[in-house]
C-alpha cells in the first residue's frame, strides 16, 4: 500500500487545475420514467472501501471521517444532484435525513445504497418537472407584467411543496425564455430550442449508470476532503480518453459544469483557443458549430462528455464556440469564437520575448518580456541527458542572452495564465535569478518537510526584474513568483495569484480492486507547498508588491472560492540570504508612484470604469421579466462595450491594448530609475 502511495519526486507535474467530469446530474430525465432504478453493483462494494480507505488513511488533511464528515459529504451530494434546490422538496430532504451521520460507517463496510436512494428519486422528481416544464413553455409568457427573478440560487431554500416549486420554475421558464427573445430568436426557434434542451435531458438519464451514480457519490466524500481529490470512473479515466484520441483533436481547453452551463476551466498554452485569444477561464459555453456554415447546436444542460465530443474533431477542421464571456452576467451577450482544431505543440508552448518602449520621465526604457505560459519540459530528452532539451528554465536562459544583446534597461517575466507544470522547472527558473538556495518546501501527509534547492551558483541576470501574475497564476507560478518576492530579487505586479499550493498523486485503483477493468483511479491530495518564509501558498496564493486592479474578488476565482479547499497555514522558514534588489521603501515608493498613475493615466482610468460596470452587472442577480425593460437594461449594457471595444480598436498596437503589461513596463523603470539615484 505505502508504495502506492509514495510521495511525488521534482518531476511531479504541478499544474493549477484538474480536469474534473461531470458531477452535477441536474439536467438528465426520462418523461415517462421507464428506465429501472440503478442499484450498486457488487464491485461497488469492494471500490467503496477502498476508496475511502485511501483518502482517509492517506489524504494530507488528516481529517476524521465521522459523524461530521459524514453530514458534509452528505450535503456535498445533495448539491451535487441539485445544486440549486430545483427538484427536490423539503419533505426529500427529511426523508434523507435518516442517512446524514451514517454515511462513514456504511462506507467502512463497502454499503453505498444511500447513494442510490437519493439518486432515484431525484431521477423521479426531475421526470416530474420536465412534464410540467413541457406545459409552461407550451402556454407562452406575457411579458408585459413587472415581475423580476432572483438568478442567484446559492441562499435559496428547499420547497416545501410542489406548488411553491412550480412558481420559481415558472419564472425559470419565463427567464430562459426572454432571454432567447432578446438574442432576436423568433418564437417559433425559441419553443424549438427549448424543447430541444429538454429532449436532450432525456437521453441524458438513458446513458446514467449505476458506475455514474457511485462516481458522483464517491466525489462527495473526496471532494469534503479537498477540491483536488477527485475519484474517476473507468470510463473517465480510461476509454473516455482512448475514445477522444483516436484521429480526433482539440482546442486545447479544459472543460468543467457549473449548474447546466459548461465551463471553460483552462486555457492550454499552444493550443487553439490559446492562440485565438478569444476563450478566457469561466467562459460558459452555450453553442458548439461545426465548420463555418453550420448551425449552433444548444449546449445548455449537456453532458460534458457529449459537449467534447461536439467540440473535438478532426485536425484542421473549423468549429465555433458560442460563449458568454467570463466578465458579463448570465444575460450578457454571447460572443462566437473560431478555431481551427489541431494539436498542442511543444514550439507553441514556449517562453517567447519581445522589448516594449516606454517613456518615463522624459527618459526612454527599453524593457525585455519573457512571456511563459507554462512550466515546461521535455521529459524524455531530460532523462536521455540531451543538450539543450526543450524546458522552461533552458529556453529562458536563451532569451535573457539575447535581450541582453539587445541591451534592455530591465526584464519583466510575465506568468498570467501560467497554470503551473513542472516543479522541478519552477526551481529551476528561480535559478536562474538567484545565486543558490532554498526555492520552496514541500511537506507531506506525514509531516516531513523536504526543502527543495537550486544548487547552481552561477546567475544568468542580475539586472532589474519584475514579475507579472494574475488570478489565474497558479501552482508552479507562485513558487516561482513566491521565492522571487521573498529573495526580494524582484519586484511581483498584478493580481492576487490563484492559492493552489497542494501536491496530487494519481493512484491506478487496479493495484487493489479484484476485477481490474472496472477498478479506475483516484487524484489524492498528498502534500502542500511552502514559501521559504514558511508561509503557504495555498488558499492565498502570492500578493503582489504592487496590486493591479481586478475584476475579481478572492471568494469569485481561486483556490479560496472552492469551500474544501485546504487552509492557509505556516511552517518554520527556511535558511536563505535576501539580496538588495527590492526593500519596503523602495516598494512604498513604487505604490505611491502606482498610485498617482492609477489617478491620472488614461488607461488605468478606462480599467478601473470598466471594472466597475463588469462588478455592476455581475452583481446585479435581479432580472426583470418585462420585456421592455429588459431591452432598455440590454442596450444599455450593450452600449457600454461597443463604447469600450471601439476604444480599444483606436489603439493601434497589441501590447498598448495590455494596460498590465504596460503599466508594468513603467513600474519597473519606476524602479529602475529610483535605485539609479541611490
Amino acid at each position: 500500500m505505502k508504495k502506492a502511495l509514495v510521495f511525488l519526486s521534482l518531476l511531479v507535474v504541478v499544474a493549477g487545475f484538474v480536469f474534473i467530469p461531470q458531477s452535477s446530474l441536474s439536467g438528465i430525465t426520462n418523461p415517462k420514467d421507464t428506465l429501472k432504478e440503478l442499484k450498486p453493483e457488487k464491485i461497488h462494494t469492494e471500490k467503496a472501501q477502498w476508496v475511502s480507505r485511501i483518502i482517509t488513511g492517506y489524504h494530507y488533511r488528516k481529517m476524521k471521517f465521522n459523524d461530521s464528515t459524514s453530514a458534509v459529504m452528505f450535503n456535498a451530494y445533495l448539491k451535487s444532484l441539485d445544486n440549486s434546490k430545483l427538484y427536490f422538496l423539503k419533505s426529500d430532504i427529511d426523508d434523507f435525513k435518516q442517512y446524514r451521520y451514517y454515511l462513514d460507517d456504511d462506507l467502512k463496510y463497502g454499503k453505498v445504497d444511500a447513494a442510490y436512494v437519493i439518486f432515484n428519486r431525484f431521477r423521479k422528481r426531475f421526470l416530474n418537472r420536465i412534464d410540467k416544464n413541457l406545459k409552461i413553455i407550451e402556454k407562452g409568457f406575457d411579458f408585459t407584467k413587472n415581475d423580476t427573478y432572483q438568478t442567484d440560487r446559492d441562499k435559496a431554500t428547499w420547497s416545501a411543496s410542489e406548488k411553491d416549486l412550480d412558481k420559481t420554475w415558472f419564472k425559470i421558464l419565463k427567464n430562459q425564455y426572454l432571454g432567447l427573445k432578446l438574442a432576436k430568436k423568433k418564437d417559433a426557434d425559441i419553443l424549438k430550442t427549448l424543447k430541444r434542451r429538454f429532449a436532450n435531458y432525456k437521453k441524458n438519464i438513458s446513458q446514467y449508470t449505476s458506475e455514474d451514480v457511485f462516481q458522483t457519490y464517491m466525489n462527495a466524500l473526496s471532494e469534503t476532503y479537498d477540491p483536488h481529490t477527485n475519484y474517476f470512473s473507468p470510463i473517465s479515466s480510461d476509454n473516455f480518453k482512448i475514445r477522444m484520441s483516436k484521429s480526433l483533436e482539440g482546442i486545447g481547453a479544459l472543460l468543467g459544469t457549473e449548474n447546466d452551463y459548461t465551463i471553460i476551466r483552462e486555457i492550454r498554452p499552444g493550443g487553439p483557443a490559446f492562440k485565438s485569444k478569444g476563450l478566457h477561464p469561466n467562459d460558459k459555453v452555450i453553442a458548439v458549430a461545426q465548420g463555418d456554415k453550420k448551425e449552433f447546436v444548444d449546449v445548455v444542460g449537456w453532458r460534458i462528455d457529449e459537449v467534447v465530443q461536439l467540440i473535438r474533431g478532426p485536425k484542421g477542421t473549423v468549429v465555433r464556440l458560442k460563449v458568454i464571456p467570463h466578465d458579463a452576467s448570465t444575460d450578457g451577450e454571447p460572443k462566437v469564437v473560431r478555431m481551427v482544431r489541431d494539436k498542442i505543440k511543444l514550439e507553441e508552448q514556449k517562453a517567447s520575448k519581445k522589448v516594449i518602449k516606454v517613456s518615463h520621465n522624459n527618459k526612454a526604457y527599453k524593457i525585455g518580456v519573457i512571456n511563459i505560459p507554462s512550466f515546461y519540459l521535455d521529459f524524455d530528452a531530460y532523462q536521455k541527458k540531451q543538450k539543450d532539451y526543450a524546458s522552461t528554465s533552458n529556453d529562458t536562459r536563451r532569451l535573457i542572452k539575447e535581450l541582453q544583446a539587445e541591451n534592455v534597461d530591465g526584464i519583466l517575466i510575465d506568468l498570467r495564465y501560467n497554470g503551473g507544470g513542472s516543479l522541478k522547472e519552477a526551481i529551476d527558473l528561480t535559478g536562474l535569478f538567484i545565486k543558490t538556495g532554498p526555492v520552496v518546501q514541500v511537506r507531506g501527509s506525514d509531516g516531513k518537510i523536504d526543502e527543495l534547492k537550486d544548487k547552481d551558483e552561477s546567475q544568468v541576470y542580475t539586472g532589474p526584474l519584475g514579475v507579472l501574475v494574475n488570478r489565474y497564476s497558479a501552482s508552479a507560478s507562485e513558487i516561482f513568483s513566491g521565492a522571487i518576492q521573498d529573495y526580494k530579487r524582484g519586484i511581483i505586479i498584478g493580481e492576487q495569484t490563484y492559492g493552489k499550493g497542494s501536491v496530487q498523486n494519481v493512484i491506478n485503483l487496479a493495484r487493489f480492486i479484484s476485477d481490474k477493468k472496472k477498478a479506475g483511479q483516484l487524484n489524492l491530495t498528498l502534500a502542500k507547498y511552502y514559501r521559504i518564509t514558511g508561509s503557504s501558498t495555498q488558499n492565498k496564493g502570492v500578493t503582489p508588491d504592487i496590486k493591479m486592479p481586478s475584476p475579481y474578488t478572492s471568494n469569485e476565482v481561486g483556490e479560496s472560492a472552492q469551500p474544501s479547499a485546504l487552509p492557509w497555514d505556516e511552517i518554520k522558514s527556511s535558511s536563505f540570504a535576501t539580496t538588495d534588489h527590492v526593500n519596503g521603501k523602495l516598494i512604498k515608493k513604487l505604490q505611491q508612484y502606482f498610485g498617482q498613475r492609477l489617478k491620472t493615466d488614461d488607461d488605468l482610468q478606462n480599467l478601473l470604469s470598466d471594472i466597475k460596470e463588469i462588478k455592476a452587472e455581475r452583481k446585479n442577480t435581479v432580472v426583470s421579466l418585462n420585456e421592455a425593460k429588459r431591452r432598455a437594461e440590454k442596450a444599455k449594457w450593450d452600449k457600454k462595450r461597443k463604447e469600450r471595444k471601439e476604444r480599444d480598436k483606436k489603439l493601434k498596437k497589441d501590447e498598448k491594448r495590455d494596460v498590465f503589461l504596460q503599466n508594468g513596463g513603467h513600474i519597473l523603470s519606476e524602479m529602475i530609475r529610483v535605485n539609479a539615484k541611490q
